[in-house]
C-alpha cells in the first residue's frame, strides 16, 4: 500500500466533507484494508455518470487495496431514498427492484473491479427483523433528530406530507452500516445526514464509527439541475458511443472542469481552448465505458458533421420543406418533423443569435429571412443536429 500522506492525497480529491480526516488517517495508519461502503438502491435500471463519481471514488479505494462492500438497496428501494426530494418517491414492486439491480450491478461492474468487490443485499437482514426489533432501533433516535433533515424540514414548513416510512429510511442505511461493519460509508452530499446516523449506531453498537465521505452532486447536461434520467439531462453509461459523444459536447463550458474531476478524475488544462477540451473530454469518456476505437470514430465523426464546411458527403436527416420558408418556422419543423421535439420561436431566435442556425456553413442572421432552400443544402440546426433539405 502507499503511505498514509500518500493515500490521504489520492482519496481527498473531489471530496465535499470527510468526517473526519484525522480519524480516516488514523484507520489507513493500522496498515490494514478497509471495508468502504456504499449504498445504491435500484430504483432505475441505467446508471449514469453522476452515478459514477461515488464508483470512481470506491474505485480508488479499491485501487489502493481496500475492500468495498457494495449494499443493494433491495429492501430500502421499496420505500424510496428521500434526501433532497419535495415530494414522497412513488413504491416500487420487489420484482421491479430485482429487475433494476441486475442491471445497476452489471453497469457498476464498467468501473469496480468485480472480482474485488463484495456485493450484498439489505434484504437479507431486514427481512429477517421481528417487528419488536424494529421498534428498538427505532428508539435510538428521536423525531427531533429526524425533521432536522433539510428535506423534511422543508417539507413540513411548506405543508407537504412526511410519511412515516420515510423517517426510517435514514435508520435503515444507518443499520445496514452496523450489519457490514464498514469503516467508511460513500456518498452524495445530500447523503450526509444519513451517514451520520449511521455513525451513531456503530458507537452505541461499541464499534469503531465510520468515515463520512460525502461527494459533490454532478450537475446534467442543462447545467443546474443534479443529473438525473427523469429530468432526460443525463449521460448514461450504456448510452451509444456516438450520443455519450455528443451529449457531452452539449454541456455548459462552466463545468467543464467539475466534469474532468469528477467523472474523469482529472484536472483541466486552463490552456486548452474550450472546445478541444470538450472533445477531449467527451473522447475519454466514450473510451473508458467503451473503446479507445470507438472513441477515435466519435471524434473524427464531430469533426466532418460540426467542425468542417464540407458536409457533400455526410449522411443526415432528410428535411422537406412545409409551407413556411423563412428561418424560423423551417427551423421549427425541422425539429419537430425530424428529431420530435418542439421549439419555441424564442429558442429558435436565440439559436439564431448564438450563431447555431446555418446554411451550408454560414451563419443565418435574420429568423424572419427567407434564404433559397435548395435540395442537398445542409441546414445545422444546433450542436448536435443537422439536416439535409430533400
Amino acid at each position: 500500500m502507499l503511505s498514509v500522506p500518500e493515500q490521504l492525497e489520492i482519496l481527498k480529491r473531489g471530496t465535499v466533507t470527510i468526517h473526519s480526516e484525522k480519524e480516516l488517517a488514523a484507520k489507513l495508519a493500522k496498515g490494514k484494508p478497509l471495508r468502504i461502503k456504499l449504498g445504491v438502491d435500484p430504483t432505475s435500471p441505467d446508471i449514469h455518470l453522476g452515478h459514477a463519481v461515488a464508483l470512481r471514488k470506491l474505485r480508488q479505494f479499491q485501487d489502493l487495496g481496500h475492500q468495498i462492500v457494495l449494499i443493494i438497496g433491495d429492501f430500502t428501494a421499496m420505500i424510496g431514498d428521500p434526501s433532497g426530494r419535495s415530494t414522497t418517491r412513488p413504491p416500487l414492486t420487489y420484482d421491479e427492484v430485482l429487475a433494476n439491480a441486475k442491471t445497476y450491478t452489471d453497469q457498476a461492474f464498467l468501473v469496480l473491479d468485480k472480482d474485488k468487490t463484495e456485493v450484498v443485499f439489505n434484504g437479507n437482514w431486514f427481512k429477517e427483523m421481528p417487528f419488536m426489533e424494529v421498534i428498538k432501533l427505532n428508539a435510538r433516535v428521536t423525531l427531533q433528530q429526524m425533521l432536522q433533515r433539510e428535506d423534511f424540514k422543508n417539507r413540513v414548513a411548506n405543508g407537504t406530507e412526511v410519511r412515516l416510512h420515510e423517517i426510517q429510511y435514514p435508520i435503515m442505511q444507518g443499520w445496514d452500516s452496523v450489519v457490514v461493519r464498514s469503516d467508511v460509508e460513500i456518498g452524495g452530499s445530500d447523503q450526509l445526514f444519513n451517514i451520520l446516523v449511521g455513525r451513531d449506531l456503530q458507537k452505541e453498537e461499541g464499534m469503531e464509527p465510520q468515515i463520512c465521505m460525502t461527494l459533490p452532486l454532478l450537475e446534467g447536461l442543462d447545467g443546474v439541475k443534479k443529473m438525473s434520467k427523469s429530468l432526460g439531462n443525463y449521460v448514461g453509461l450504456t448510452d451509444a458511443p456516438k450520443e455519450m459523444f455528443g451529449k457531452l459536447m452539449s454541456i455548459p463550458d462552466e463545468l467543464m472542469a467539475k466534469y474532468y474531476l469528477l467523472v474523469l478524475g482529472e484536472e483541466l488544462d486552463a490552456t486548452m481552448h474550450p472546445m478541444e477540451a470538450k472533445k477531449a473530454l467527451a473522447g475519454k469518456c466514450v473510451a473508458v465505458y467503451h473503446s479507445a476505437a470507438a472513441a477515435q470514430e466519435c471524434r473524427d465523426d464531430w469533426d466532418l458533421r460540426f467542425s468542417k464546411k464540407d458536409l457533400a458527403n455526410v449522411e443526415l436527416p432528410l428535411l422537406t420543406l412545409a409551407d413556411r420558408r423563412d428561418v424560423l418556422g423551417v427551423v421549427q419543423h425541422a425539429y419537430l418533423s425530424v428529431f420530435e421535439q418542439t421549439v419555441s420561436g424564442g429558442d429558435v431566435r436565440r439559436l439564431v443569435q448564438g450563431g447555431s442556425i446555418q446554411l451550408n456553413g454560414e451563419k443565418l442572421t435574420d429568423p424572419k429571412a427567407e434564404p433559397a432552400w435548395e435540395t442537398g443544402a445542409v441546414l445545422k440546426l444546433d450542436k448536435k443536429r443537422s439536416v439535409r433539405l430533400a
